[in-house]
């Protein structure tokens, strides 16, 4: 299942993880996306069933759970990846004196609070399968200490919390929790919410990143799956930045 599963990042896991082998569950705020990359998936030869997801309503993050285990047989495992990147909730992210209320409660609500209420719903049937693998897109901003967008900051490093008290509590049950922490990853949502800015800010983060260009959704969702898969076995409780050496930790 991949909560956040239309768009940039998700869709492009929804498809890795189905071109790996996996039946996808492709959940998302906006249910006409999620059928679209479905669809893409099933037209490719992949197995996959879309649905409206809402992980701030606890209700639609249990239906979204409930429809793998319907359709599917079972859930093996679990990437959280919802967040509100609408500009009246990220672009009112200022700063600790200014932002409203309302929009610091919005994104802890979707970014943090959802990532709970998903992992409420999915890690009891993890446990009845014997394990499997939780998958948390958190972000550079959780480390790397910006002097903007300190809501969506706290909701990452909150995400590493989550991470390693599911790895502490539940790693000898066969669970696996970790963290993916992208850099700048240029999907067109992310290059729209730059606006006229859009220019000056990719040069800017590429001259602090030791790489030659700026992220690509794929390379996410590689390492989602690995994380997902047999070859990520022995990775536990982990946060690991995906960001072409712009952090070094």
């Amino acid at each position: 299942m991949v909560a956040g599963g239309a768009g940039g990042i998700g869709t492009a896991t929804s498809v890795r993880l189905a071109d790996e082998g996996a039946a996808v569950v492709v959940g998302d705020l906006n249910g006409d996306a999620a059928l679209e990359v479905a669809a893409r998936i099933e037209k490719d030869g992949g197995r996959a069933i879309a649905c409206e997801l809402d992980v701030s309503d606890d209700s639609s993050a249990a239906a979204g759970v409930r429809l793998a285990i319907d359709t599917f047989g079972g859930l093996d495992g679990l990437h959280a990846n919802a967040a509100d990147m609408s500009p009246e909730t990220i672009g009112g992210d200022s700063d600790i004196l200014d932002i409203s209320l309302d929009v610091f409660d919005r994104t802890l609500d979707v970014n943090l609070r959802g990532h709970v209420l998903c992992t409420r719903h999915a890690l009891p049937h993890l446990l009845e399968r014997g394990g499997g693998a939780l998958v948390y897109t958190s972000s550079a901003a959780a480390f790397v200490g910006e002097p903007q967008r300190p809501a969506y900051a706290i909701s990452k490093s909150g995400l590493s919390a989550l991470v390693r008290h599911i790895a502490s509590k539940w790693g000898k049950s066969g669970i696996r929790a970790n963290g993916v922490a992208p850099g700048l990853v240029l999907s067109e949502a992310a290059k729209a919410s730059m606006g006229d800015a859009g220019d000056d800010f990719i040069a800017y983060a590429l001259g602090i990143t030791r790489s030659t260009r700026l992220g690509d959704p794929d390379d996410i969702a590689a390492m989602v799956a690995m994380l997902c898969s047999d070859d990520g076995a022995w990775i536990n409780g982990q946060v690991v930045s995906v960001d072409g050496g712009a952090t070094l930790r």
